[in-house]
């Protein structure tokens, strides 16, 4: 697997498609490495003509990682941004969205389209409003805009989220990951057992880091509310979120649209906190129109 130094780290990256036909890159989420988009996505991403870059976020699969750097606590963290303080952390979400720019420099890509999805969605954010001119159109997936006062995660999606396994045995850490799968995923589309499995396997044995998730949510918690910066968004961009996601609810998707001048939104019914392959025709479809758009 090829990695370049991107603002001065390792980022491990996948490229998929023709050199010559539009980049895209794709941004992943909280803990999440490059494999949580599905292979299916990608490929009908590149069938439709676009030159598909995943790659692993900085403390995360085979990319940087920060050891022994501590992020300080999270209530702390909270208790301080409801203070209107600043908490100091490792590194930022505005850190992370310059690795993404440092990717595209090392990959001689002077713009792309930017997807992220989750906390990828608030990193690809910064990039449209900090970079602008490196991005052809920017569409977020289940993401928010960190304003406060919007719905929060329901109760078991969190605990699942930040709860760590009981033990590092390799069959524990597998039925956790599948937990944590089934607690966020989509009900109207649930991922088979089979399938589930086999993705979670591969991806604890690809990596497996759990220090990574505790700075990012220091960066993302440290991030407060972006509303105000998103309203100097000019990017042409999409938002795309389930109607029943249990961990960042919709709401936060309406809440960015809202934000960004000229946004699009849409909705989907049975949706939750995932990527189902029973919606990769959909969500590809979105994503490609409204790339085409921005480019026409």
């Amino acid at each position: 697997m090829p990695k370049v130094v991107a603002n001065g780290i390792d980022i491990h990256y996948e490229e998929h498609g023709d050199s010559g036909d539009p980049a895209m890159l794709l941004i992943m989420g909280f803990g999440a490495q490059l494999t949580l988009w599905p292979d299916e996505l990608v490929e009908a991403l590149v069938s439709r003509g676009f030159r598909v870059i995943r790659y692993d976020n900085r403390d995360i699969g085979l990319s940087h990682k920060f050891d022994g750097v501590r992020a300080p606590g999270i209530v702390r963290m909270t208790l301080m941004s409801k203070l209107g303080l600043t908490p100091r952390v490792p590194y930022t979400l505005r850190d992370m969205a310059a690795d993404a720019i440092g990717l595209l420099d090392a990959l001689d890509i002077d713009r792309a389209h930017i997807v992220g999805a989750s906390m990828g969605g608030m990193i690809a954010q910064h990039v449209a409003a900090n970079y602008a001119e490196r991005c052809l159109s920017f569409t977020q997936i289940f993401s928010t805009t960190g304003n406060p006062r919007l719905p929060q995660a329901r109760k078991e999606a969190l605990e699942a989220l930040v709860t760590r396994p009981k033990s590092d045995a390799e069959e524990v850490l597998v039925e956790h990951g599948i937990m944590l799968a089934r607690t966020i995923g989509s009900p109207g589309y649930p991922s088979p057992e089979e399938r589930l499995r086999e993705r979670t396997l591969s991806n604890l044995r690809r990596s497996f880091y759990p220090e990574g998730p505790t700075r990012h949510l220091s960066a993302i918690v440290a991030d407060g509310d972006r509303s105000a910066m998103l309203r100097k968004i000019t990017v042409p961009t999409l938002v795309l979120h389930g109607e029943d996601d249990p961990l960042v609810p919709c709401e936060g998707g309406r809440d960015t649209a809202a934000c960004i001048p000229g946004a699009k939104l849409k909705t989907i019914p049975g949706w939750g906190h995932d990527l189902p392959l029973e919606l990769v025709e959909i969500l590809s479809g979105e994503i490609t129109s409204h790339a085409r758009n921005a480019t026409n």
